[in-house]
This record gives C-alpha cells, sequence and structure tokens, in this order.
C-alpha cells in the first residue's frame, strides 16, 4: 500500500495533534466551579463513567487521524502488464520413416536414434531451453510422416499438450508404410496453415503475422502422391515460407537397430542413407525460406536456433496500473472486507457526538 503524492504530505498534520491535545487539556483545567468545601466530593468513588470520560478526546482524535490519513489517499496499486503479440503460425512437419531409427546422434552423452534426438531439440525450441528461448506467442502444429503424411497436432497455443505429442512419435513400422512421402506431408502443411486464415484483430492489425513450415527429414521423397516441389510451389502461392533441415550423415552407413529374427535379440546392422539435399534446397529457394544440415545434436539445436532468430514475433507491451482508494472504496485483507476509511470518520463522529450530548456531556 502507498499514498497519493502529492497528497501525502497531508501525513504531516499528524505532527500537530499532540499540541492539539495539550492545547484542550489546558482548556479543561480551566474550567472550575467553586465550592466552599472539596472534601465530600473527594470522599464520593469515581463511577464507570469517570473512568470512561476520556472516551470523547479518543474518538474525536481517532476521527481527526482517520481523516487526515484519509486526505493522503492510501492506495493499493495493481500493476498489469498488457501484452499484444503479432505471432507466427508455424507448422512443424517431421520425418519418422524408418531410417530415423538410425543410432548417430546423441542424447546426454549417450548414443540415441535421429528421432529421439529431434523429439527433444524440437520441444526445446517449442517449450524454450537454453539457447531456444521457446515460441510461447505462436501458434504451433505438427505433422509427422512415413509412407503417408498425418496431421497429429493442430496448430495451438496449448504447447504442453503439443509437447506431450512430440514426445509420444515413434517411428513408423513396416506395417505403417516406412517410405518417406515428403511431398505429400508439405501439402498437408499448406492446407492446414491456409486453413487458419491471417486471423485480423478489431483494429485491423493481423494477429499471425506470417506463415512458415519446418520440414525435417533424412532421406529422400519415394513414396506420395505429390512431388515436393510442386508443393513447394503450392505454399509460395500461398505466402508459406519453408525452412527445411537435412537430418543425420549422408551417404553414408549408419548403424541402425534391428532384432534378430533367430534369436530374438536386438542387435546393430549397418545400412546405407542418403539425404535428397537439392531438393530440399529447391523447396526452400521456391518459398524463401532456408536450408540447414545437422549432422548431429549439437548441430541440430545450432539449427533450430538459428530460426529461432530469423522467426521474431513483434510483441507490443503496455504496462498500466489501476488504483484503489482506501478513503472511499472496502478494503480486502487475508480474505476480510472492510468498508472505506470515511465510513469510520463518520461513524465516529456521529458515536462521538452521542456520547457528548448524553451521558458523557459536561458543563462549559
Amino acid at each position: 500500500m502507498t499514498f497519493h503524492f502529492p497528497s501525502v504530505w497531508f501525513l504531516l498534520v499528524l505532527l500537530v495533534l499532540p499540541l492539539l491535545w495539550w492545547r484542550w487539556k489546558v482548556r479543561n483545567r480551566s474550567c472550575t466551579i467553586s465550592f466552599p468545601s472539596t472534601e465530600i466530593i473527594e470522599q464520593v468513588p469515581a463511577s464507570l463513567f469517570v473512568h470512561l470520560c476520556m472516551i470523547i478526546p479518543v474518538l474525536r482524535s481517532l476521527a481527526l487521524i482517520l481523516l487526515i490519513i484519509s486526505l493522503a489517499r492510501p492506495q493499493l496499486a495493481d500493476q498489469q502488464t498488457r501484452i499484444r503479440a503479432e505471432g507466427i503460425a508455424i507448422q512443424l512437419v517431421m520425418d519418422r520413416s524408418g531410417s530415423m531409427q538410425a543410432l548417430d546422434f546423441t542424447l546426454q552423452g549417450e548414443d540415441a536414434s535421429r528421432l529421439d534426438a529431434v523429439k527433444q531439440v524440437v520441444e526445446d525450441f517449442v517449450i524454450g531451453e537454453g539457447d531456444l528461448p521457446g515460441r510461447p506467442n505462436d501458434l504451433v502444429g505438427l505433422i509427422n510422416f512415413a509412407s503417408f503424411a498425418d496431421s497429429v497436432c493442430p496448430l495451438t497455443l496449448d504447447h504442453n499438450h503439443l509437447a506431450q505429442t512430440i514426445q509420444q512419435m515413434t517411428v513408423a513400422s513396416e506395417a505403417e508404410g516406412s517410405a518417406t512421402a515428403l511431398g505429400d506431408a508439405i501439402a498437408l502443411g499448406v492446407e492446414r496453415l491456409h486453413q487458419i486464415g491471417s486471423q485480423d484483430t478489431a483494429d485491423g492489425r493481423e494477429l499471425i503475422k506470417s506463415k512458415i513450415m519446418i520440414v525435417l527429414t533424412d532421406g529422400e521423397n519415394n513414396a506420395g502422391e505429390i512431388e515436393p516441389i510442386t508443393a513447394a510451389e503450392l505454399a509460395a502461392t500461398f505466402d508459406i515460407k519453408i525452412y527445411t533441415i537435412g537430418a543425420g550423415s549422408n551417404n553414408s552407413r549408419v548403424p541402425v537397430p534391428v532384432t534378430n529374427p533367430f534369436t530374438g535379440e536386438k542387435e546393430h546392422r549397418y545400412v546405407r542413407v542418403s539425404i535428397d539435399e537439392e531438393t530440399l534446397r529447391q523447396i526452400a529457394d521456391v518459398t524463401g525460406g532456408a536450408y540447414f544440415r545437422a549432422k548431429d545434436t549439437d548441430t541440430l539445436e545450432e539449427v533450430y536456433a538459428q530460426i529461432d532468430k530469423l522467426e521474431k514475433t513483434e510483441i507490443e507491451q503496455k504496462q498500466y496500473t489501476r488504483y484503489s482508494e482506501f478513503a472511499i472504496q472496502s478494503l480486502q485483507w487475508r480474505g476480510f472486507t472492510f468498508p472505506p476509511i470515511l465510513i469510520f470518520v463518520i461513524l465516529i463522529l456521529l458515536l462521538e457526538t452521542l456520547l457528548a450530548n448524553t451521558r458523557f456531556q459536561t458543563i462549559p
């Protein structure tokens, strides 16, 4: 709680109260009545009302103190911040084809599959961790793909739910289809971003500043009905920028966990994988985006950090303060509600006037 400035200077009047009290005492002592003798009066025991005679000046002083405090305008400041953001709609498109189980990434110093490393970095990109500040004001959705593209989380501000969905991703099995339908995934991402529109505010400002897609894959398009470049041209038509990421080793043999059909035990088999970097570059160029190469977990984190810097959300922050005037407004304290201070002043003055003119009335 604080006091309004410059009304706070009224509190200096409180320093004058001792002088007023002394003045009142001197005036009362100067009022006398002549008696031939006071011995009889001194023998009369003092009643309760005699002991309570000080209640009148006490009530008057209390009312005066509260009135002075009211003039100083005691206030409680409720400071709030209003944030107006022009966010970005971000469609994450993540590969979960069979090659994403290759063990050429690390997590916490241990070998990890490409998909596990990607899930952790993407979650940090959305929620915020380390050098990644997170995207709290942006709509973010998730599409994963193998032989088929699937929208597993719509564009949302509920990033905790999105993070849970990311962690639930698994590598596609042979029964699901473990190929790579890159073109279909991009086309589905374009459809999802186009559906949300621009979402203008009442004053004509766009809530969604831009729409982007972050496409991560570790292979080549070998499934689906739509060619990646055709899907990229469709994205460019709707002003959707695509950032592409090639994850993992390229044109080299990498360890992939497999189950031995005879023993049932897990073992590593080295297979050759390759990334169609040329197509990924063309997709980025057609849409005005950029292509990045991520060979390991560290470079993958750097890639998402660079994209985070390239796509900044514009935030307008306004801070305002609302004051509660306790002289005329109720006071909330520890679950109790107290009337305004001026109500107490009026009640005390009424009580003092009533007592001074009835039971505690004095002879002038």
